[in-house]
């Protein structure tokens, strides 16, 4: 992986009581989950949105380094190993390529990738990771006020692809714009596997391997305005943590992530503040899994 990732950056002079202290930088021996950056906002300009998001990891390590204790009373938190940052490649497909490697890499570790972008095209590099070794049905959920199941190249072609190449059971959205998505692309999108909503955070989620994505995105921009696109009716910071925790606590959800954080619309950092706390909640999820004798 070292060819393809460059290492983390944290910001100097982080207290040793935060959480963020704890993540292991160099071994993943021990570690449950693996944080991964994905510094790539090329499908974001290319579909014409407010680039930025290539500065999503940065700001994310920041924000993490500033909010989350190491002992919180929420409950101890799993390992993470820090993976880095995936080098953008020359083009969309080299970057893609490099992700979907190391991604896999992740996985053959039984590690549990959490994906930190970045344009939401790289989704789709990372399920393509899981899709190529598991051997169980796969299963999406995506939360996000667009479909992005576009034909051209870009960020808003992710879940076509997955749905295209990936061998998915049934994909799920949760949070979706009706005023943004065309009803031409909603006709596609059910019928080529996918299902708006179905089932809530703690009803019954499929049986089979699942990956999870969260675009931060489906935030209102009240409280995410550091964002590729802004929602001006989007959900409350509590129910995307009620979906992150439960996506955690599943032992079936193999890979996660929270996409479109781009820093420079972000005032203060709020918006990357809420991303380090969806973050935190999925860990806290992962601590509850049962476990197996």
């Amino acid at each position: 992986m070292s060819r393809i990732t460059t290492a983390g950056i944290w910001p100097d002079g982080m207290r040793s009581d935060r959480m963020a202290a704890s993540i292991a930088r160099s071994d993943p021996a021990g570690c449950r989950v693996a944080l991964l950056g994905l510094p790539d906002d090329l499908g974001v300009r290319m579909n014409g949105g407010r680039v930025g998001a290539a500065e999503g990891p940065y700001a994310f390590r920041a924000a993490l380094a500033r909010y989350g204790t190491g002992l919180p009373s929420a409950g101890p938190l799993p390992r993470v190993f820090d993976a880095g940052d995936v080098a953008a490649g020359l083009t969309m497909a080299e970057t893609h390529d490099g992700v979907t490697r190391v991604c896999r890499a992740l996985l053959e570790l039984d590690l549990l990738p959490v994906g930190i972008g970045g344009g939401h095209d790289l989704t789709y590099a990372m399920v393509r990771g899981l899709a190529e070794i598991t051997r169980r049905p796969l299963y999406g959920i995506y939360f996000d006020a667009h479909l992005d199941v576009r034909e051209e190249q870009g960020s808003g072609m992710a879940f076509r692809r997955i749905l295209e190449e990936c061998r998915l059971e049934r994909l799920h959205v949760f949070g979706l714009d009706p005023f943004s998505n065309t009803a031409q692309h909603q006709a596609w999108f059910e019928g080529h596997g996918g299902t708006v909503g179905g089932f809530g955070f703690d009803g019954e989620w499929p049986d089979g391997d699942i990956f999870v994505s969260l675009d931060l995105d489906v935030l209102d921009q009240a409280y995410a305005p550091g964002v590729s696109a802004m929602n001006p009716s989007g959900w409350s910071p509590a129910r995307a943590e009620n979906w992150a925790r439960a996506a955690g606590r599943n032992p079936n959800v193999r890979l996660f992530d929270i996409m479109e954080l781009a820093p420079r619309y972000d005032p203060e950092g709020r918006t990357a503040r809420l991303a380090a706390r969806l973050f935190l909640a999925f860990l806290q999820g992962v601590a509850q899994r049962p476990t197996t004798a």
